[in-house]
């Protein structure tokens, strides 16, 4: 296996942009659980940022999760949301206040700055911003510091690590609002694909996973792509663009059924798999993930974060909110269930528990 692995980085080194890039580098992660840095080290940088995802590389992640949005000229860039007050220092910038507006996404009214109305240009004046201040005010030393990265950009950025590392870093995009982007004249499946085609990731074996909360946004990129999909499904509530259709239904046997005819695995609120007691403790583990591996599906629960307000009762250090409990005593838990992958913002934290 050392043998076989020598041979793969070889083969990425000597020829990076080839299409068998993408067959060779998967290889090492097959047959492991894999760490996907939810925004890059979104617990120690701001999210969305370059200088986030290559510090979640540094600490052992095997993907770099990008949540995608687009620009004016139709240029897919990471950011949370479309509406970017909460993320970056638009509000700031005299010369944009009158973007400011009032929008419908997904059904809820939001008001602010959203890059479907900035050119990319535009938007690179702008610098990025913790999103989450009250829980991790360290983070908040590096705000105004870096840019919004474009999605070439990050897929640059693995690229280069890989080679640097010698180790396969994946990249694990998020199509935000795709049925809203569609609406309004563009589309996510064009630049996407033509960008991961661009950096040789074609084949199913390619280190990307593209996942989605809405469903028929992944059934249309079906037909259009080799590479893996991922359907996402929070705890409750129903896909943008089905309502009549819920998560848990989704999540039941018989709707994994459906799911696996078009995607090749699920990205589940972790509560799907084991739901919290009355108290705030873990329950008893469903059956979602032995269903999901009955059709073939793999599964890669979110979002692992070691701060007590996001933490089970019994893995809280305290009362303060932003305090670092037993995060990894919660991914053991959700290990023992079987699952694939761990979406978190704190990667050396989890690649720890991953191989204990």
């Amino acid at each position: 296996m050392k043998h076989l692995h020598t041979l793969l980085i070889a083969t990425l080194l000597l020829s990076p942009f080839s299409i068998s890039e993408s067959q060779a580098m998967e290889q090492p992660l097959e047959g492991k659980v894999i760490v996907i840095a939810h925004r890059g080290a979104s617990g120690e940088r701001p999210e969305h940022t370059l200088a986030s995802y290559t510090l979640a590389i540094e600490q052992g992640a095997d993907y770099i999760e990008p949540d995608l949005v687009l620009t004016k000229d139709g240029v897919l860039v990471a950011r949370h949301e479309n509406e970017i007050s909460e993320t970056t220092d638009v509000a700031d910038k005299a010369e944009f206040a009158d973007r400011k507006t009032t929008k419908t996404i997904d059904g809820q009214k939001m008001t602010g700055w959203f890059t479907e109305d900035f050119t990319l240009a535009e938007l690179k004046t702008l610098r990025a911003k913790e999103r989450l201040p009250q829980l991790r005010k360290a983070n908040m030393a590096y705000d105004g510091q870096f840019e919004i990265p474009t999605f070439d950009e990050i897929l640059a950025l693995a690229k280069a690590q890989s080679a640097a590392t010698r180790r396969a870093i994946g990249v694990y995009p998020e199509t935000k609002h795709p049925s809203y982007f569609t609406a309004i004249g563009l589309p996510h499946a064009g630049p996407l694909v033509a960008a991961l085609t661009k950096y040789g990731h074609v084949e199913k074996s390619a280190p990307v996973f593209i996942q989605s909360f809405e469903v028929e946004n992944l059934k249309a990129l079906r037909p259009k792509t080799k590479l893996r999909l991922i359907q996402l499904m929070d705890e409750k509530g129903s896909p943008p663009d089905r309502s009549d259709l819920t998560y848990p239904q989704m999540a039941s046997a018989q709707g994994l059924k459906i799911v696996a005819t078009y995607a090749d695995g699920i990205g589940p609120n972790k509560a799907l798999i084991i739901p919290r007691t009355l108290l705030g403790n873990l329950g008893t583990p469903t059956t979602l993930v032995a269903d999901a591996h009955k059709v073939g599906l793999a599964v890669h629960p979110w979002t692992f974060r070691r701060e007590n307000y996001f933490l089970p009762l019994a893995q809280k250090s305290g009362i303060d909110p932003r305090g670092h409990g037993d995060l990894n005593a919660e991914i053991k838990a959700f290990l023992a269930a079987g699952i694939d992958g761990i979406f978190s913002d704190n990667v050396t934290e989890a690649v720890a528990a991953k191989k204990r």
